[in-house]
């Protein structure tokens, strides 16, 4: 049983898919855009151009977002603004996705054509307030999907979020919690995710025995150091708490841990790899696709550099679909693991391929 853990749904993005409005829901793509590996062009002859467009160098918050862009969704999956009088576009999806949209009924199709049994779906504002969609998708498809749940991270400890978290556990029947350091720029960088404001989520979760798939980001100034400082931080949290199941999402980063094609990973950062209640999420395509080509023979360098490290029971394949897409098929997005990683003896890719994240979420099959 293939087991995708990341692939999403949702609504059209042209709307605010279930946000306060559309201009805040396209606040927080404009934000997921600054630093993107989708590719950026201007419209007019298709030149290369910056994300930097997106935004006022020196401040990585959302008060740094230009707002005299005109930033929309357009068409073709892209993202479009402009910039004194000239249209420029982010492909951030798929160039055959005329409207921006993923559902439930379509991404089966694409699980059916590349040979995935069951997709994880993350969840993250950047695609709306998503609990609801991805309890309907779980609801409607138990066989193909399991659904996460999110909350506003740097806001978790409100009466609102609180409220929402024992719904989407308790009603939703949601199996695991997305959670994203990124947004914590929408104020500001104004509270950090392990201070004990935030304690009353995190036990929530670890008595409800829910996973926490956790993207991580290097706030707040984006480099090798804010990394490092954040996990300081997630280390405190992982002791404070100690009975959290945590994959760590798109984990771990190249560009600050192997820059020349191999490994090398600080060694308290090692240590928390190494925790048994970790795993790692193999997903590279969706990254590195712009700049490598399939079948990524250097992802296939790195994933048996992390096998090697810490066993094939810590690693999980993921691919982020639809996104993916803006650089290679969905079945390019498994085949570069199960086909080309040949390294894998005998048992270890059925668990990388669907036996680990099932044991996470409970996933029954075959």
């Amino acid at each position: 049983m293939i087991v995708d853990s990341h692939a999403h749904v949702f609504e059209k993005w042209s709307g605010a898919c279930g946000l306060p409005s559309r201009e805040v829901h396209w606040r927080y793509i404009q934000k997921n855009l600054t630093r993107p590996a989708a590719k950026v062009f201007r419209h007019r002859d298709g030149a290369p151009a910056k994300a930097s467009l997106l935004y006022r160098e020196g401040d990585n918050s959302w008060a740094g977002l230009r707002d005299d862009i005109d930033f929309r969704v357009g068409p073709y999956g892209r993202v479009e603004f402009t910039v004194d009088g000239e249209d420029h576009y982010v492909q951030y999806m798929p160039a055959a996705m005329y409207e921006i949209e993923s559902t439930p009924e379509g991404l089966i199709t694409h699980m059916n054509a590349a040979g995935v049994d069951h997709c994880v779906l993350q969840a993250g504002f950047t695609y709306g307030y998503m609990n609801d969609y991805n309890a309907l998708a779980q609801r409607q498809f138990p066989d193909r999907f399991s659904g996460l749940f999110h909350v506003d991270e740097a806001r978790a400890d409100g009466e609102h979020w609180m409220s929402e978290t024992l719904r989407a556990i308790e009603k939703l029947e949601l199996r695991g919690l997305y959670y994203c350091l990124e947004q914590f720029s929408r104020y500001g960088f104004d509270a950090w995710f392990d201070e004990e404001r935030f304690d009353a989520l995190w036990s929530i979760v670890q008595d409800a025995d829910l996973p926490v798939f956790i993207e991580f980001a290097a706030i707040p100034e984006y480099d090798r150091p804010s990394y490092l400082g954040v996990f300081a931080r997630m280390e405190r949290l992982m002791d404070r708490f100690p009975g959290i199941r945590w994959l760590f999402v798109m984990s771990p980063p190249i560009q600050f841990f192997a820059s020349d094609g191999r490994w090398d990973i600080p060694s308290q950062i090692d240590a928390l790899y190494r925790r048994d209640n970790v795993l790692l999420e193999v997903c590279h395509p969706i990254s590195w696709g712009g700049i490598w080509d399939y079948p990524y023979p250097e992802a296939q360098t790195l994933i048996r550099g992390l096998r090697d490290r810490y066993g094939s029971t810590k690693l999980v394949w993921g691919s982020d679909m639809p996104n993916v897409e803006r650089f290679c098929t969905y079945k390019q997005s498994l085949d570069y693991v199960r086909r080309y990683c040949d390294f894998f003896k005998a048992g270890e890719m059925d668990k990388v391929l669907g036996g680990n994240v099932r044991s996470l979420l409970g996933i029954n099959g075959h």
